[in-house]
């Protein structure tokens, strides 16, 4: 019996490893018509499709306009070569089944506020993966290709037990909200990429029901990003969300200490965390050698308010407050559990529970937005 559940197991693993493996393919096809129509690169977009491929789009007043890929790179061709036109693309999800896909991208031109829905038609060919078709619709936006960052867990246990882990979905849900509908597109990473483990998910909820069907939120979500795949000059904030989980893997991961540190120093931009999330600050050092925590104002969720008789505490390999104040961090919080409670310290912003998952995020909004990039605020 075990012999057979390993073998399934394996099965699984090989399955989930061969369809990742294969949206990277897609990406890398896609990625010269990414990288063409922002820099006005007409052969890269070229080298992306098949040749003849039609763009079904709006243009001039007609709700059905087909252009083929030559024409469109022709018109790409008459820009200046090699110079960024302000156009700023986001992958939204990839559905891929056997050797098709399809693509869904968001293009922002903030110049003519214009956010556009691109759905792109791939299949795969003797050469590799090639669009074959694009379609495309538009909407007003204030949307400025501003990025934020969402740091999650992979840990699917807790330490050494059997008892279940997982990232808080009512934090990862209000930070992702709100941050959309201030115009940031917001990213996920994990330490290994894909499949981010959920916890405290509550169908009653107006909030997690509408995420619970949002499909671009749930793609994020199963397709995290790895800290490879990210680039750290992109984002203007981190933040370190909480849950049963981000304890176990994200405090030693020197990839992700690296990128908030990026974030923070070189794009003067700002890290938050929230609840149990601000495990992830203990180990963030500045360029200088200090902790990052160093003489700052910390909160994250206080030891006098965990159930110690409960066997996930045993589990814990540190005490996030305990440590916090070892690295020279002034830990502070509310007496009343479940009480919202924030502390800010420049563009370092940490919430105390869950609760205060939506404070923390509209303050590293207004920090972010108000930062002039002229150093420490």
């Amino acid at each position: 019996m075990k012999t057979r559940q390993i073998l399934i197991i394996l099965f699984a693993l090989t399955q989930i490893l061969f369809a990742q493996s294969e949206k990277e393919e897609i990406r890398k096809a896609i990625n010269g018509y990414i990288i063409g129509t922002s820099y006005n690169y007409p052969d890269s977009v070229l080298s992306s499709f098949l040749p003849g491929a039609n763009m079904f789009l709006d243009f001039k007043d007609s709700p059905l306009y087909i252009m083929k890929i030559e024409e469109y790179a022709g018109r790409i061709a008459k820009q200046e070569r090699g110079k960024f036109n302000g156009r700023v693309t986001n992958v939204l999800s990839i559905d891929q089944f056997g050797g098709i896909a399809s693509v869904k991208l968001e293009v922002l031109i903030p110049s003519i506020k214009k956010r556009f829905i691109d759905f792109l038609l791939v299949k795969k060919l003797e050469k590799g993966w090639k669009i074959i078709s694009k379609t495309a619709a538009s909407e007003s936006s204030e949307r400025t290709g501003k990025k934020a960052l969402l740091i999650l867990s992979s840990a699917y246990i807790q330490g050494t037990s059997d008892l279940p882990a997982g990232n808080s979905f009512s934090e990862v849900a209000i930070a992702w909200d709100l941050y959309q509908k201030a115009g940031y597109h917001v990213e996920i990473v994990t330490p290994e990429g894909g499949r981010a483990p959920l916890a405290y998910i509550n169908p009653a909820d107006d909030l997690h029901q509408n995420y619970l069907y949002n499909s671009d939120f749930m793609y994020a979500l199963n397709y995290t990003l790895n800290p490879v795949q990210v680039n750290a000059d992109e984002y203007d904030i981190v933040q370190f969300t909480g849950g049963s989980a981000p304890i176990f893997d994200i405090p030693e991961n020197e990839a992700i200490q690296r990128i908030a540190m990026h974030v923070y120093e070189k794009n003067h931009g700002v890290i938050a965390a929230v609840c149990h999330g601000s495990a992830g600050l203990v180990n963030l050092k500045r360029s200088n050698g200090n902790y990052l925590v160093k003489g700052k104002s910390v909160c994250g969720f206080p030891d006098v308010h965990e159930r110690k008789d409960l066997p996930h505490y045993k589990q814990y390999p540190f005490i996030i407050e305990t440590v916090l104040e070892e690295r020279g961090g002034l830990f502070r919080h509310s007496e009343k559990a479940g009480t919202p409670h924030m502390e800010v310290d420049g563009r370092l912003v940490t919430g105390q529970n869950w609760q205060s998952s939506a404070m923390v995020t509209k303050k590293s909004i207004e920090i972010a937005q108000r930062a002039t990039g002229n150093g420490e605020q």
